[in-house]
C-alpha cells in the first residue's frame, strides 16, 4: 500500500515551514493536504511545528488570523487543528458572545449530538477558558429564548445515570408527549416536555421519538409543524430534528448556508469542520438526494475561489 506523503515525518515538517513561511498567504496545497489529515495525524503535526518553532500551531494561526482578517482560511484552520471538545468549547463561547445574537442552533448541535463525557470536558474546558459556567452563560443570554428552557433540560439529561435505554419508558413517554399535544386541542404543554427532556438519556430520548413514529405513523416533528406552532414548537422541531436525524438536519443546515442571499460562513465551517470525521459520508448522500447536487460541487459553485472553498471542497471529498 503507497504511503500518503502528507502523513510521513517529512511531509509533517514540510507542511510545518509552509505554515510558518506563508505570512498570511497560505499555499492551496497545503491546505488541501491539511483537510486530509486525521486529528491524530493534527495532533502530531502541532507536537512537529512546537519542536521546530517553540510556538503552539493554533497559536501560530490564531495570530495570523486576527493581523489578516481577510484570509478567511485561517479561522477554518485554527478550528480543524482543535480536539473536538476544545473545539465545542471555542464555539459555543462565540454562540453565547454578547456582541452578536445568541447562536443557539451551534449550541444544540453540542447538547444533542455528543456523549455526556464529551461535554463533560467540554465544560470543564468552557469553566478553565474563560472563568464562567457554560449553562449559566446560557441561562444569561437575552433576550430570553425558548431554546434556553430546551438546553437547560438538555444539560440535566446528560447527568442522567440510566445507560440502558428502555422500549416500555420510550412507549409510555411517547404516549403522553402526544396526549399533551396532538392528542389535545391547544398548544403543547411545555412543562411536559421539559421534564421528559430532563430526566431521560439523549439515547433514550432517540428511543422515544422512534416509538412516538411507529404508534403515530409520523414523526413528532409534523406535529410543531402545525400554523398555530409558536416559538417553543420552533425550536422543539429543531432540536428533535438534530437528535433523530442528524444527516438529514446538517445537510439542510449546508443547504440554507450555502444557497441564502448572504452565505453564513460561520455556519458553514462549524458543520464541515465538526462532521467532517463523524458523519460527512452519510450527509452528503442525502444532501445529493434532497437537493439534486454534490455537495462538493454546491461549495465550488456558491463559493468564491481561494484557499477557503479549496480546504471546505476536500473536506466534502474525504
Amino acid at each position: 500500500m503507497a504511503t500518503n506523503p502528507c502523513s510521513s515525518s517529512q511531509g509533517l515538517q514540510k507542511d510545518c515551514q509552509e505554515i510558518h513561511d506563508a505570512k498570511g498567504q497560505l499555499n492551496y496545497l497545503v491546505c488541501a493536504c491539511l483537510a486530509l489529515r486525521t486529528q491524530p495525524e493534527r495532533q502530531q503535526l502541532r507536537e512537529t511545528y512546537m519542536a521546530m518553532y517553540g510556538e503552539d500551531l493554533l497559536y501560530g494561526l490564531q495570530k495570523t488570523q486576527v493581523t489578516n482578517q481577510s484570509n478567511e482560511i485561517y479561522e477554518l484552520l485554527s478550528l480543524w487543528m482543535l480536539d473536538q471538545h476544545e473545539r465545542d468549547t471555542v464555539v459555543a463561547n462565540e454562540a453565547i458572545d454578547e456582541r452578536r445574537e445568541t447562536n443557539y442552533k451551534a449550541l444544540v448541535e453540542i447538547y444533542v449530538g455528543r456523549k455526556s463525557s464529551h461535554l463533560h470536558l467540554v465544560k470543564q474546558a468552557y469553566q478553565a477558558k474563560f472563568k464562567r459556567q457554560l449553562e449559566q452563560d446560557i441561562i444569561s443570554c437575552e433576550p430570553t429564548h425558548s431554546y434556553q428552557k430546551i438546553l437547560i433540560a438538555l444539560a440535566t439529561s446528560h447527568k442522567s445515570h440510566h445507560a440502558d435505554v428502555s422500549q416500555h419508558v420510550a412507549k409510555c413517554d411517547a404516549r403522553r408527549i402526544y396526549e399533551t399535544g396532538e392528542g389535545r386541542p391547544g398548544a403543547i404543554e411545555e412543562s411536559v416536555v421539559l421534564e421528559i427532556l430532563s430526566k431521560r438519556s439523549i439515547p433514550q430520548l432517540r428511543l422515544t421519538f422512534s416509538c412516538y413514529k411507529h404508534i403515530y405513523g409520523h414523526n413528532y416533528t409534523k406535529s410543531l409543524k402545525k400554523d398555530a406552532s409558536g416559538e417553543f414548537e420552533d425550536a422543539l422541531r429543531v432540536v428533535v430534528e438534530c437528535m433523530c436525524n442528524p444527516p438529514t438536519y446538517y445537510a439542510k443546515a449546508l443547504y440554507t448556508c450555502i444557497n441564502g442571499s448572504k452565505t453564513e460562513k460561520s455556519t458553514l465551517a462549524r458543520v464541515m469542520v465538526s462532521r467532517a470525521e463523524i458523519d460527512m459520508d452519510e450527509i452528503k448522500v442525502v444532501y445529493k438526494k434532497n437537493y439534486g447536487i454534490e455537495l462538493k460541487d454546491a461549495i465550488s459553485e456558491r463559493i468564491p475561489s481561494g484557499n477557503y472553498r479549496e480546504f471546505l471542497v476536500a473536506l466534502a471529498t474525504k
